[in-house]
């Protein structure tokens, strides 16, 4: 397990000879990996909480553990995990940890999205017990239905559907990440309260 910045150290140590994480180095994987990096910088120096999540946040008052499967040439990835760093700094009781993906198979199978190995995916577990109370991810719903639509134009080069993602991500501005995983927190905090947990 890495935290944020060892896993940001990782993508630039690894663009430095230019490779990306998992087995897969194609050229084309590199080079959106590059991209990546850039977008990520960008949320890093942009992007902050406000005060009703901060309020939330700091309203937790027992060890929580974040838990991030990622990988370096996901572009969904590189737009929302630095949002979800920033949410786990403003309380120190929340410890945000990041796993790749392709190393990771026996917690990424836990957390499938409609069958598949989709991340981001953060999961949501009590640091002391290590029961887990929810997860959310890999994109926001808006980005979700956007995908969905512009995959079924076929006609469309995969290029270009996924430059209208990152566009939407743009000007998105973090608002529906930051909101639609604030809510999934909620819910998994609710659970975590009433000693309910998803597993274990």
């Amino acid at each position: 397990m890495m935290d944020y910045k060892q896993y940001r150290n990782l993508l630039d140590e690894l663009m430095a000879e230019n490779k990306t994480t998992g087995p897969n180095q194609d050229d084309w994987l590199v080079d959106y990996a590059k991209l990546n990096i850039q977008r990520m910088k960008r949320w890093e120096k942009t992007w902050k909480p406000d005060e009703k999540q901060e309020a939330f946040l700091l309203s937790i008052e027992t060890p929580m553990t974040w838990l991030t499967l990622t990988e370096g040439w996901c572009g969904d990835a590189a737009q929302i995990i630095p949002i979800i760093d920033k949410l786990a700094q403003v309380n120190p009781l929340i410890t945000h940890k990041l796993l790749l993906r392709d190393e990771n198979p026996a917690w990424m199978d836990k957390f499938l999205t409609d069958g598949a190995r989709s991340i981001p995916k953060v999961i949501f577990i009590d640091t002391d017990t290590q029961q887990i109370y929810g997860s959310w991810g890999p994109r926001p719903q808006p980005a979700r239905e956007l995908l969905k639509t512009l995959m079924e134009k076929k006609e469309l080069p995969k290029e270009a559907v996924y430059s209208q993602l990152h566009a939407w991500y743009a000007r998105d501005k973090g608002n529906h990440t930051a909101r639609e995983f604030m809510q999934h927190l909620r819910e998994a905090q609710a659970r975590r309260e009433a000693g309910k947990p998803v597993s274990s």
